[in-house]
């Protein structure tokens, strides 16, 4: 099988001299997926390029991009394809963004409606140079979706808002199904990995989504293989519980390029289950653990059908 994603790690000067760069680490087989193709692939491809859409999909590199369009899913990427952050594990650009298209949320619920999606998953970039952070961009397209197709579930995978709360109850008062916000790596190397955020602000966020809409269901998600150890996943797994965060999703990391954070390790199948064990036994209603997985992978197993 073709491998998708070129995975390898940052090569350390140890002189002043120029780093030779390392060789690239050899994907273990439970990393290797297909190139993508297929019918529904190409249609949902000419589709998000008719109604000018980005996907996190192709912005983020996923590696289930090929299985989720030919199953006629994508995960839609909100507020261009710039962000304003320099998270050094991201694949999507940074940099200075163009302004806000007011009108998204319309093309968002047309394909959306085209797709006749069950289940629509919206991020976005972070939008730090918005008052509110976009969140009225969410809001709408939330409003949107439910005009065009009432019975599609709506999942928003939003950013911090920089702790504005009153930017997230903008997107609660819309009562998505699912308000999903990742908490991304453990604390000791948080600040290093996404150096404009903050763990407690992330958990707090969390807390005040289930505050704001009881019945909503609260996800979360890691990134493992970037230099924590196991033990301190599970402790951010018990820190997301005590925020009463519904879902959680484990996956490995892949370094985009030589010039992202390096990948530590590839974590073993037998440690993603033992994750998902230690999920289930910490009270989470449904943990997705494995190699390949992402945020938005199998999204609308997450949640109970209407």
């Amino acid at each position: 099988m073709a491998e998708f994603i070129p995975l390898t790690p940052i090569s350390q000067p140890t002189t002043t001299q120029k780093a030779t760069p390392a060789p690239r680490q050899r994907r273990p087989e439970w990393l290797k997926v297909r190139a993508p193709s297929g019918e529904n692939y190409e249609d949902v491809l000419r589709l998000i390029r008719s109604k000018r859409l980005h996907t996190v999909c192709e912005e983020a590199h996923c590696p289930n991009i090929g299985e989720c369009w030919n199953h006629r899913t994508a995960t839609f990427l909100l507020l261009g394809e710039i962000c304003t952050r320099g998270c050094r594990y991201c694949a999507i650009g940074k940099g200075k963004p163009a302004a806000l298209d007011e009108d998204e949320p319309e093309r968002i619920a047309e394909t959306v409606e085209h797709l006749k999606l069950k289940h629509a998953v919206l991020t976005a970039v972070n939008r730090d140079d918005q008052p509110d952070g976009g969140a009225h961009i969410f809001a709408e397209s939330i409003r949107k979706i439910r005009e065009r197709l009432p019975e599609c579930r709506i999942e928003v995978l939003i950013p911090d808002f920089e702790g504005n709360w009153e930017a997230l109850k903008m997107v609660m008062d819309e009562r998505p199904d699912v308000l999903n916000h990742n908490i991304e790596t453990v604390p000791r190397l948080f600040r290093r990995f996404r150096p404009k955020a903050g763990y407690e602000q992330s958990l707090e966020l969390l807390a005040r989504a289930r505050e704001m809409v009881p019945d909503a269901i609260t996800k979360s998600g890691l990134m493992v293989g970037a230099g924590e150890t196991n033990d301190e996943v599970l402790a951010v797994m018990g820190d997301l519980r005590k925020s009463d965060v519904d879902v959680i999703t484990v996956g490995q990391y892949l370094a985009p390029s030589l010039s992202h954070w390096p990948i530590d390790r590839y974590v073993t199948p037998t440690e993603f289950e033992m994750f998902k064990q230690a999920g289930l036994q910490r009270g989470f209603r449904h943990v997705e653990s494995g190699p390949l997985v992402r945020s938005s992978y199998h999204a609308h197993e997450h949640v109970p059908q209407k």
